[in-house]
């Protein structure tokens, strides 16, 4: 089997992958550092505590186990393992498009040198593939007017606002902001409203058209015309759970489900690792190891 590219820096994804399990489940370090711990025991119900209304701030993991949210075998609630019961609603164009795509994961994966993902380019990863990749230590800001999710891979952030302005409507190659045309974004527009004390709800939309982005690593295609819904509800004060539904009649002829993420509160002095696509760090993996994982 080709060894899959989860990681673009070299350096990174050997130290990540090669670190013993205790190491990652460190919690504490000398000086007042912080490391992930991936192993917090399940709250038992007399500890949990309330959860603070219409807040989600702090730093949190998926919970359960270390590359719990990595999903790098498709998206996680459908990944891409050639199951019926994991079969997607694709319009014919969307099947056309994803036979065009060549990817390193999944059931119809390729040898790493046939590959056309824009990931391997570094390109973006877009909205809403960034939530479907390697999520771990994810940081959530905000304020009065806006909430603000900062992922861990390639150091992207993303703004959801909550100051009650209206979601822009679709045009052809653009989106309309209350009769200002502005342009196509790799992480959209997104807006959310609070549906009750402790649910966020938040659609978005304008995003990149489908030569530029991908669904998730296995090549599920996504076009400029999805419509992302995300429900962050914040169960406890340690937990939240994070879901997504896609609206994509472009590519599928229904919309559907394509994470349920549960997440644990963590440390807010927690360290984290830095973990970016470099092009000079994938030329060095393509030199080092592209022959032997290639096949050639």
């Amino acid at each position: 089997m080709p060894l899959p590219i989860r990681a673009l820096t070299v350096g990174l994804f050997v130290a990540a992958v090669g670190l013993p399990a205790d190491t990652l489940a460190q919690s504490s370090a000398p000086g007042g550092w912080v490391t992930p711990n991936y192993n917090l025991p399940p709250i038992a119900d007399a500890d949990r505590k309330p959860a603070p209304r219409r807040s989600l701030a702090g730093t949190w993991i998926p919970a359960g186990r270390f590359g719990a949210g990595t999903q790098a075998g498709g998206v996680q609630a459908k990944p891409n393992n050639g199951r019926p019961e994991n079969q997607l609603p694709f319009t014919p164009f969307g099947r056309e498009l994803y036979e065009s795509h060549r990817a390193l994961e999944g059931a119809d994966a390729v040898r790493p040198a046939e590959g056309n993902d824009p990931r391997n380019l570094c390109e973006p990863l877009g909205m809403p593939r960034v939530n479907h990749y390697n999520v771990d230590v994810t940081q959530i800001f905000q304020d009065e007017a806006k909430v603000a999710i900062l992922y861990h891979y390639d150091n992207r952030w993303r703004a959801i606002w909550t100051d009650g302005r209206q979601l822009p409507t679709l045009v052809d190659g653009a989106v309309d902001l209350g009769g200002e045309i502005r342009e196509q974004r790799f992480f959209g527009y997104s807006v959310g409203v609070w549906v009750d004390d402790y649910t966020l709800e938040v659609q978005t939309v304008g995003t990149m058209p489908e030569d530029r982005v991908w669904l998730d690593s296995t090549g599920r295609p996504i076009s400029d015309q999805v419509r992302v819904t995300e429900r962050f509800r914040r169960l406890d004060n340690d937990t939240m759970e994070w879901s997504e539904t896609i609206d994509d009649p472009k590519v599928y002829t229904r919309p559907w489900e394509t994470m349920r993420l549960t997440m644990r509160l963590h440390d807010p002095r927690t360290d984290i690792m830095e973990y970016y696509c470099s092009p000079v760090e994938q030329e060095n993996y393509n030199r080092f190891f592209g022959d032997d994982v290639s096949g050639r």
